[in-house]
């Protein structure tokens, strides 16, 4: 990592992107102490994580890390356990235990009645990543980062990670740090996008900014949403027609604002 500077403010939904080996993963790893940095300083609030005598299991309460795949990560015999473990680690009482795992299945959009009981290991792809996502929400984090939480999913199952992401962002008003390759999950979740390429952040803004740079993010193996080179390509065509927008739905409104200036 070289150069790499950013603040995020509370309850900010950040998007990162990069292509494979650019340092996305091992950016995320430095967020809670997995790794360390040999120059520079990590603050969380107003904690530097990288001095020496911080607690980091501390840290690791209030920075919850996601893995790809996270269903990997799955290993008790019910639900419940899995989700509970880390709680329990936190010394909470039986009682908080029991409300952190009923409310993080909620949260997750899994029926704590129906699944409580049962193996993760016989549940569907989606459901045990819900099950890993929820392990991690129950330790109540500040920050939740999710390396690529999407991969491998059939388009279905995607759609509902994504909408859980989107009520935990809203219901819990914490920092989410998203990765993905995904330019359209990007374009619709984010409130800030980075960029980083051979290791350095190259490219920081919002969602609008960062993809307007379409040429460039092209240089350095990224694309940009469809819907907006759809956009681009019939802005080429009709100067009126306003190129940037990125989502199905701001896409719909400017060609409907196009035909509707026409008549």
């Amino acid at each position: 990592m070289d150069d790499v500077s950013f603040e995020i403010p509370d309850g900010t939904f950040v998007g990162i992107i990069g292509h494979t080996g650019s340092g996305k993963s091992t950016l995320l790893q430095h967020l809670n102490g997995l790794l360390k940095p040999t120059e520079g300083k990590v603050y969380i609030d107003d904690v530097c994580i990288t001095d020496p005598g911080v607690r980091m299991v501390d840290i690791r309460r209030r920075v919850g890390l996601v893995f790809q795949y996270p269903e990997y990560q799955l290993f008790e015999e019910t639900v419940a356990k899995d989700v509970a473990f880390g709680p329990r680690n936190l010394g909470l009482s039986e009682e908080e235990i029991d409300r952190r795992v009923r409310g993080a299945m909620a949260l997750v959009g899994l029926d704590y009645e129906a699944l409580h009981d049962r193996s993760p290991f016989d549940l569907s792809g989606g459901q045990k990543r819900r099950v890993a996502i929820a392990g991690v929400i129950a330790m109540h984090p500040q920050v939740l980062i999710l390396d690529e939480p999407t991969a491998g999913l059939d388009p279905a199952a995607h759609q509902d990670i994504l909408d859980m992401i989107e009520r935990v962002q809203r219901e819990e008003n914490i920092i989410i740090i998203y990765v993905s390759h995904n330019m359209a999950d990007i374009a619709r979740l984010s409130d800030r996008v980075l960029v980083m390429d051979h290791a350095k952040l190259v490219l920081e803004g919002t969602p609008a900014e960062v993809f307007g740079h379409r040429d460039y993010l092209h240089s350095i193996g990224l694309s940009v949403p469809p819907v907006m080179d759809i956009m681009s390509q019939l802005h080429e065509q009709d100067g009126r027609i306003d190129g940037g927008k990125m989502t199905p739905d701001e896409a719909a409104q400017e060609i409907a604002r196009y035909l509707q200036q026409k008549r």
